[in-house]
């Protein structure tokens, strides 16, 4: 899933993306109140990890900015203060939790995965898919029993796939919760990866999951399974 990470710290944001990244999220860095809110006004993210002592606008009025504006973006909280007065005023601003550093980023993306299974929309911490089982937890993929090796990218892929399942995605929704800011659309990663995923995926086995809609997307599917097409 995209996440929005916003520190000011080099070495903390530093710390942060790439324990994120490795665990298959795409990453997007804010270093000021005024950064995020630009960048949440431009992409659609799947979450917020939200330092409280930044330039401009700090992460208080941030985060109260995005609930007035209607959001209900998970949002987790990050501080060096550990006093009961400001995990209340980081709770009351809207938040959804809140972490005090230091911290590892185990505990990090667990709770980011905690606060993206009880929001807005449900997310199963297990998808089963016909004979895919995703254990996102463990980012453990099977088909059929059989273990399969994916790469971060391509795990990130699956999953953003199977939460949308039956629905056909276009690139461009791809683009927005698998890729980063850093994604040229012109490029053709997003097919080159729909082909490795579909070859670890599909290859060998008698029913295909991964289809194509010719100038709509991709669709994660049970042969079973009706499909609509994407959102407008």
């Amino acid at each position: 899933m995209r996440v929005l990470v916003v520190e000011d710290d080099q070495r903390i944001a530093s710390f942060v993306s790439k324990g994120l990244r490795e665990r298959a999220y795409a990453i997007d860095l804010a270093t000021s109140g005024d950064e995020a809110l630009y960048k949440f006004a431009l992409n659609e993210y799947d979450a917020v990890v939200l330092d409280v002592m930044i330039p401009g606008r700090n992460g208080f009025e941030v985060c109260r900015e995005l609930r007035a504006g209607g959001s209900h973006v998970p949002v987790l909280m990050l501080t060096a203060r550990d006093a009961v007065a400001d995990r209340i005023a980081g709770l009351d601003s809207g938040a959804d939790d809140y972490l005090t550093k230091p911290f590892a980023v185990a505990e990090l993306a667990a709770r980011l995965r905690a606060l993206m299974r009880r929001g807005h929309v449900f997310r199963p911490a297990t998808i089963v898919i016909g004979d895919l089982t995703i254990d996102t937890r463990e980012q453990r993929v099977t088909r059929g029993g059989r273990d399969i090796a994916l790469t971060a990218k391509e795990y990130a892929l699956l999953e953003y796939l199977a939460r949308e399942t039956g629905r056909v995605v276009s690139r461009t929704e791809i683009s927005e919760h698998v890729w980063d800011e850093t994604y040229d659309p012109a490029s053709n990663l997003i097919d080159v990866h729909i082909n490795r995923l579909r070859r670890k995926i599909d290859d060998g086995f008698m029913a295909t999951l991964i289809h194509t809609r010719r100038g709509s997307g991709y669709v994660l599917a049970a042969p079973d399974q009706k499909t609509s097409p994407p959102e407008k």
